[in-house]
C-alpha cells in the first residue's frame, strides 16, 4: 500500500503545473488535498490583470490532480507493486462541473473526492473543491484512465 509521501513523489505532474501541496485523506473510498494559488503562479499575469482570477481549467485540473491522479496512483497501488504504478500515467477522459465563485490569488482551496468507481484502471470520482473554511467553489464528476508509458 502506498503513503501519501509516495502518492505525491509518483505525481506525474511537476512545479509550475502541480497543483497539490499535501494530501489530507486517501482510503480506497475518498481522497482529500489542499493547494494554495501563490500570488506569481504563472497564469495569473495575463488572466484579468489588475485583478486576476484562477482560470476555471487550473480550478478543474487541481481537482483531477488530487479526485483523479492521487487517488487514481493510490487505487492502482493496492493492486500492483510500485514498479508497476510508475509506469502508469492517468489521462484525464471527461467532468462535468459547476463553478459557484472565483478563487483569487493567495487563496487555498481543498479538494474532496469520492470513488464513483475504479475499475480497469478507469476512475471516477465526484468532487468538491472548496475553500480552505468551507466555502463552496464547485463541484461536480471527473474521470481518467491509467495507461501504461511508453519507454519506462
Amino acid at each position: 500500500m502506498l503513503t501519501a509521501a509516495d502518492v505525491l513523489e509518483l505525481l506525474p505532474q511537476k512545479p509550475p503545473f502541480r497543483f497539490l501541496d499535501r494530501l489530507i485523506e486517501l482510503d480506497e473510498q475518498r481522497a482529500s488535498g489542499e493547494y494554495t494559488y501563490r500570488p506569481d503562479e504563472f497564469f495569473y499575469k495575463g488572466h484579468f490583470p489588475g485583478n486576476p482570477v484562477t482560470p476555471g481549467v487550473i480550478l478543474i485540473e487541481t481537482m483531477c490532480q488530487t479526485g483523479l491522479v492521487a487517488f487514481g496512483i493510490y487505487l492502482l497501488g493496492l493492486e500492483v507493486p510500485r514498479d508497476e504504478v510508475a509506469r502508469t500515467v492517468t489521462l484525464f477522459t471527461d467532468s462535468e462541473v459547476e463553478f459557484e465563485r472565483i478563487v483569487r490569488p493567495g487563496e487555498t482551496v481543498r479538494v474532496a473526492a469520492t470513488k464513483v468507481f475504479w475499475r480497469r484502471r478507469k476512475l471516477k470520482s465526484s468532487v468538491v473543491l472548496t475553500l480552505a473554511d468551507g466555502t463552496p467553489v464547485a463541484k461536480g464528476t471527473v474521470a481518467g484512465m491509467g495507461v501504461r508509458r511508453d519507454g519506462i
